[in-house]
């Protein structure tokens, strides 16, 4: 994994927010899916890790985000954790699974993924974490991939379009988004290598 990817590892992360302003307005919900690599050099899903999020304190919540992804920010059996718990939850084993796949640093991996990547590092920012596991700038999005590869850049219509199933009403949630966003990143990947296996064999080595 380590030389596939110059040395990160892709995760695939995916937010569900009380608006658009990574700055102002409320993160509340993160999902991320670890990937792996088989035996065959193929990508695939390892572990979903989640958190619901409290609003951060003089958080905006806008009612149109709030109506869409149909979340009540206060709902008691959301089971919320503050920020800091939350994400504290979520980066620990991915900098576990950074060490272990010989890797220097996590890179995400999102559908629109800036939009994800700012709300994560002003999540972080906010809660004056050092150690923010992934790249502070650098994605891979598959909003590009899925419309080089199957002409679509709506989530859903890739998804079907790849040939995969998609549950509208779990739509929305960050885990099934994220793990539906997983799904396409190493479907893609994998079709690449197939159908151009001298590119693989001459990634150099980055150990």
């Amino acid at each position: 994994m380590a030389n596939r990817f110059r040395g990160y590892l892709p995760v695939v992360v995916d937010v569900e927010t009380a608006g658009f302003n990574a700055k102002t307005d409320a993160l509340l919900e993160v999902a991320a899916v670890l990937v792996t690599m088989d035996k065959d050099g193929k990508l695939v899903l390892g572990k979903t890790l989640h958190a619901n999020v409290e609003p951060f304190v003089g958080a905006n919540l806008d009612q149109e985000a709030l109506k869409f992804n149909g979340i009540d920010p206060y709902h008691p059996f959301r089971f919320a954790k503050s920020e800091q718990e939350a994400l504290g939850e979520i980066f620990k084993p991915i900098r576990q699974a950074i060490k272990e796949a010989g890797c220097k640093r996590a890179i995400l991996v999102g559908h629109n993924a800036t939009f994800d990547l700012g709300f994560m590092n002003a999540a972080a920012e906010r809660c004056k974490i050092k150690r923010n596991p992934f790249h502070p700038f650098s994605t891979f999005d598959t909003v590009s991939l899925c419309g080089l590869v199957y002409g679509q850049t709506v989530l859903a219509k890739a998804a079907k379009a790849a040939g995969m199933d998609w549950d509208h009403d779990a739509a929305h949630s960050a885990s099934y988004d994220a793990e539906q966003t997983a799904r396409l990143f190493c479907l893609i990947t994998n079709l690449w290598q197939e159908h151009t296996p001298n590119f693989v064999k001459h990634i150099p080595d980055q150990k």
